[in-house]
C-alpha cells in the first residue's frame, strides 16, 4: 500500500511558474512509474508527464513540452513537476500517480495509487 502526498498548486499570472511535489509514504518507489495528470471542471483526467524512479526516463504529454520538467530526487524521496511558461489553459487540479508495476503510460487507470490532487489556477 503507498500513500502519496501532493503539493505545491496555487494562483499564478499566464506565463509564471509553479513547481509541484509529490511525497510517498514509503521509503523508496523502487522500479515504479511515476506521473502527474490532470483535471478541470468538465474535462477527463489527462496525462501530464511520467518517469521511471530507477532510470530517470521521462515522457510529456504534447501540450507541456518544452514547458513542464518532470524529475525525482532520490535523497528526498520525492518527484517533480516544475512548470514554466503556464497558460490559461494549464488550470486544473494536478494529481501525482504510481505505477507499482514499472509500466506506467497515458492512462489513467494504469496507475494504483493517486494523491489528493493541488489546485494550480492560472489568471490571464
Amino acid at each position: 500500500q503507498v500513500h502519496l502526498v501532493d503539493s505545491g498548486g496555487g494562483l499564478v499570472q499566464a506565463g509564471g511558474s509553479l513547481r509541484l511535489s509529490c511525497t510517498p509514504s514509503g521509503r523508496t518507489f523502487g522500479g515504479y512509474v511515476m506521473a502527474w495528470f490532470r483535471q478541470a471542471p468538465g474535462k477527463e483526467r489527462e496525462f501530464v508527464a511520467a518517469i521511471l524512479w530507477s532510470g530517470g526516463s521521462t515522457s510529456y504529454a504534447d501540450s507541456v513540452k518544452g514547458r513542464f520538467t518532470i524529475s525525482r530526487d532520490y535523497a528526498k524521496n520525492t518527484v517533480y513537476l516544475q512548470m514554466n511558461s503556464l497558460k490559461p489553459e494549464d488550470a486544473a487540479a494536478y494529481y501525482c500517480a504510481a505505477d507499482p508495476r514499472g509500466v506506467g503510460g497515458s492512462t489513467a487507470r494504469r496507475y494504483d495509487y493517486w494523491g489528493q490532487g493541488t489546485q494550480v489556477t492560472v489568471s490571464s
